[in-house]
């Protein structure tokens, strides 16, 4: 697996990295789903071992996934594998608790100490603000930034990350937060880290940057011939474009002609939907989410970088606007 300098971090991790939303298995926040169904304790065990092995030595999980559950799963790993091995990120800021607005100091340190307790570790290696709505007037942005900075004092944590869906926002608080690593939403369908002027900032100033949901939850690898229910609990029941018959027609189409295209690769719709991502970013990663044991021996097969050409012609592919 190749390694990628993680920014100013200086801290060489894969160039594919493990999410681990899904191991909190499904999920809701109020009426909405925000979990994934179908998997299993014993998947997720075997897929954190078999990462180790291939060298997939960035984890990525949050205080949500599961109310604790995927941090839980991690932290009962270190009997089998070396925590010194690993470089661990998580999240915290959607669970509001007993209070009305996110960010609440109080329960900050309260999910805090809670994530250190099921992670099993005395220091994260990454802590990221999870979205940036701060309050009407970011008046909760001091309290939040004073909170994480206070547990970088104590040894904690050792670097700071802000990730949200809208790259946009992330630009806006970047100056005011100064994150080790950004986590943006990125994939070929949805290219706004590169179009709001994100990569630009990155790139010039040293930024380490993780990119999530770079298969779209597995939409864009073309598997899904007709418009899909998925079980209450499930993030994905909410995404309309696993609903709408036009947009599989042509990720199925689009999924032959990357068979085509790469066809000496193992895992050509994979290899060229992910590897075109990290075509001019040395200081990038992608957070690719692996369920099982299979899923990891793919990924393991994945992060080098594209020719220019090719990237144009995938993002071609995955161009709808004019279609």
């Amino acid at each position: 697996m190749r390694k990628i300098v993680l920014g100013k971090t200086n801290c060489e991790v894969s160039a594919i990295s493990l999410g681990t939303w899904a191991f909190g298995g499904e999920s809701m926040s109020g009426k909405f789903s925000v979990g994934w169904s179908g998997q299993t304790k014993e998947n997720s065990e075997k897929t954190l071992k078999k990462a180790w092995e291939v060298g997939i030595n960035h984890w990525d999980t949050a205080d949500v996934y599961g109310d604790g559950k995927s941090e839980t799963i991690i932290g009962s790993s270190w009997s089998k594998i070396p925590r010194n091995d690993i470089f661990i990120a998580t999240k915290f800021g959607w669970d509001r608790g007993p209070y009305k607005e996110w960010y609440n100091p109080k329960h900050i340190k309260n999910n805090f100490e809670r994530s250190l307790r099921n992670l099993k570790v005395d220091c994260i290696d990454l802590l990221y603000l999870h979205h940036c709505s701060f309050g009407k007037n970011d008046e909760l942005l001091d309290d939040a930034m004073s909170t994480i900075r206070q547990f970088q004092a104590e040894g904690k944590v050792r670097f700071l990350g802000l990730s949200d869906w809208s790259s946009k926002k992330i630009l806006q608080y970047i100056k005011i937060c100064k994150p080790d690593v950004i986590q943006p939403y990125f994939n070929v369908m949805d290219d706004q880290y590169i179009t709001s002027g994100l990569k630009k900032y990155v790139d010039d100033n040293n930024i380490g940057a993780c990119f999530f949901s770079p298969i779209k939850h597995g939409l864009l690898t073309g598997k899904y011939s007709k418009p899909t229910s998925f079980e209450k609990g499930d993030h994905r029941s909410r995404i309309e474009e696993f609903k709408n018959l036009e947009i599989l027609e042509k990720l199925k189409k689009n999924k032959l002609l990357l068979e085509k295209h790469f066809s000496s690769e193992k895992h050509p719709v994979l290899f060229g939907l992910i590897n075109s991502l990290l075509c001019d970013s040395d200081n990038s990663c992608v957070l690719l989410g692996q369920r099982n044991e299979n899923q990891v021996e793919a990924a393991s097969s994945l992060g080098a970088k594209l020719s220019k050409e090719d990237v144009r012609w995938i993002k071609q592919l995955y161009s709808f606007k004019n279609n």
